[in-house]
């Protein structure tokens, strides 16, 4: 019997984006299901002109908010994907022949690499030269785990896809530092509980390490100037996770 697949799509005004990431897995899928936290752009209009079923839930993290989500839809395969990430050709032929052979079943979930766009140049190093995710699993073997950069734990066997995934992060300066921050506010918390008395080694230390890791030993430099922008946000966002986690422990608003 042929699996049915539900894809699944977390949104929160992602009108520029979720059209095409609808239409790029619509063959491969029986169903679509977003996970809407109340967008106020025409998100979820027009994921509903393409037959989409929307499910609404107030956001608090990342992992309660795709838990929640899978358990809703009704099929055991997902396909989830996030809004700026598309399915290529290759990739469709691919799943397309596991499900048609009944070969799908071999594992519980597949890693898929994906291919990176930032600033709308493709990045094939600063860190992102083996970048993969699980995308494709079955939800009775499959649960997320931490709150940010959030992890799917799978019971059984998980193979990979050879094709890959298109992934274009990039929506403007100001909405990735904003995505930047919301991060690390979620980050904060969890920090909370494993970081002791914070010193100038989490404020100018750990940056700078991050920078040093991602520009040199990560090759960032041969992205040119967007693997430099790339490197340095990644120190910021190492940077903002201490002052966020201050804040915290300080009862500072943000």
């Amino acid at each position: 019997m042929k699996k049915k697949i539900t894809l699944l799509i977390p949104t929160k005004n992602e009108e520029s984006n979720i059209r095409d990431c609808i239409l790029s897995a619509k063959n491969l899928v029986d169903e679509i299901y977003l996970v809407d936290s109340f967008s106020t752009d025409k998100t979820v209009d027009l994921a509903r002109e393409l037959g989409a079923h929307i499910l609404s839930r107030q956001f608090d993290n990342y992992s309660d908010q795709k838990n929640w989500a899978i358990a809703q839809v009704p099929s055991d395969w997902i396909l989830l994907l996030d809004a700026d990430e598309k399915i290529t050709p290759e990739l469709e032929q691919e799943i397309t022949t596991l499900v048609e052979q009944n070969t799908l079943d071999q594992c519980n979930a597949y890693w898929v690499y994906r291919k990176n766009f930032f600033f709308n140049r493709e990045i094939k190093y600063s860190g992102y030269q083996k970048d993969k995710v699980i995308r494709l699993f079955k939800k009775t073997s499959s649960r997320y785990t931490n709150r940010v950069h959030e992890c799917l734990h799978v019971e059984g066997k998980v193979g990979f896809l050879t094709e890959k995934l298109y992934h274009n992060t990039y929506r403007g300066f100001d909405f990735h530092l904003a995505k930047l921050s919301r991060y690390a506010s979620l980050q904060a918390e969890d920090y909370d509980k494993k970081t002791g008395k914070l010193t100038g080694f989490h404020f100018v230390v750990k940056p700078g390490m991050r920078f040093l890791k991602h520009y040199i030993l990560k090759q960032g430099f041969r992205d040119g100037i967007p693997g430099l922008i790339l490197s340095s946000l990644n120190a910021y966002a190492t940077f903002l996770r201490y002052v966020k986690l201050w804040m915290l422990r300080n009862k500072i608003e943000s």
